[in-house]
């Protein structure tokens, strides 16, 4: 389904200037946090951000609805065809400096994600991706580049894990499996270290909401990379709640195909 192809620069332009507002409030620190009802925070950084990203969407294809982590959870229609918006991934990454968040913006179609856009504000990268032309990565001031997940090499893979989420669900898939490195970082970021072939797989226990992954994962399977439940079904869209359930992002399908094998003799 292309039907989004038109907007795609817009789109990724959108992503970049959200990313450049967000900056602003953290290079000056002149924002506030308060605590919404899950108890996650969100700052007036999020706040600028979803209505800016919103706003533009809502211009360009008024159709499709918008469903966005600081905004309200509109009625899917019966094509399941929506936005799905974080304005700001990894709020606590924010408010503790780490540089480790991301804006992002995924397109659904009939529960699987056909479209992503990833922003790095603090580095200035930018993943976007589709199953109709791929995977790309751009750096500032340099042309974009095509990326692709790879297969684990022979000697055992590289994991990137969450750095705010350890648990021992974590712990307990890594063992058996032959792990040369393991790596941990904040927000969606992930997704995109694995469709770029830095990392092999990205195991993911724990509540999850699908805003955080829709972007991620359109890009991650664009680059040739799979997003598995533990019951190796494909992660879907539209459910209820929009709450994810325990996913690993993989590199090349044989990957996970390797790993199915090994867990389900297990």
């Amino acid at each position: 389904m292309t039907f989004y192809k038109p907007l795609i620069n817009s789109i990724c332009e959108l992503a970049v200037r959200t990313g450049e507002g967000i900056m602003r409030y953290y290079d000056s620190g002149d924002w506030e946090a308060i605590e919404k009802s899950d108890y996650s925070p969100v700052t007036d950084a999020d706040l600028a951000a979803n209505a800016f990203i919103v706003n533009a969407l809502a211009r360009w294809a008024p159709e499709i609805p918008i469903v966005s982590e600081e905004g309200e959870k509109p009625a899917m229609d019966e094509t399941g065809r929506f936005w799905l918006v974080d304005p700001l991934d990894g709020t606590k990454s924010f408010i503790r400096k780490s540089g480790e968040f991301t804006v992002n913006i995924g397109l659904i179609d009939a529960g699987k994600p056909v479209f992503g856009v990833l922003y790095i504000p603090v580095t200035g990268v930018l993943y976007y991706g589709s199953e109709a032309f791929g995977a790309y990565r751009q750096k500032p001031k340099e042309a974009p580049r095509r990326i692709s997940a790879r297969v684990a090499p022979e000697e055992g893979m590289d994991v990137i894990v969450s750095m705010a989420h350890k648990t021992p669900q974590v712990d307990a898939w890594l063992e058996g499996k032959t792990v040369v490195s393991r790596k941990q970082a904040s927000s969606s970021l992930k997704f995109g270290v694995v469709a770029e072939g830095a990392a092999d797989a990205y195991p993911r226990f724990g509540r999850t909401m699908e805003w955080d992954t829709a972007a991620g994962q359109a890009i991650l399977e664009a680059a040739g990379g799979r997003v598995l439940t533990l019951d190796g079904e494909p992660l879907r869209y539209g459910k209820a709640g929009f709450e994810n359930p325990s996913f690993v992002a993989y590199g090349k399908e044989a990957v996970a195909a390797a790993d199915l094998n090994t867990h389900s003799g297990s």
